[in-house]
């Protein structure tokens, strides 16, 4: 079975930064638009980065300059740096396959990984 599985998350204090992986089964990371989403209590589900395929990155304004959304091909793996972390990044954090070239602004995403915490208290 395709998979995506993300691991990384966890409890830092506001300022501090943590990396969250996301690791492909089959090719999707390397072929695909990407995206890390998150969701908190009682909010919408966020799209806060994205890679296309070709490489473009977009982010969401509050995440901007201190995000940063990469992939490793050769290893099959997705890439969240976050840096400053501010409290309200709280929240459950997914990366997620477009099943397409492009990712920015994607609503039916093919693929999701099983889901981070992450805790900035």
């Amino acid at each position: 079975d395709v998979q995506l599985v993300e691991s990384g998350g966890g409890l830092v204090q506001p300022g501090g930064s943590l990396r969250l992986s996301c690791v492909d089964s089959g090719t999707m990371v390397s072929k695909w638009g990407m995206s890390w989403v998150r969701q908190s209590p009682g909010k919408e589900r966020e799209q806060v980065a994205s890679i296309d395929s070709d490489g473009p990155t977009f982010y969401e304004d509050s995440v901007k300059g201190r995000f940063t959304i990469s992939r490793d091909s050769a290893r099959s793996t997705l890439y969240l740096q976050m840096n400053s972390l501010k409290p309200e990044g709280t929240a459950m954090y997914y990366c997620a396959a477009s099943g397409s070239r492009y990712s920015h602004g994607c609503t039916d995403f093919v693929y999701w990984s099983q889901g981070t915490q992450v805790t900035v208290s």
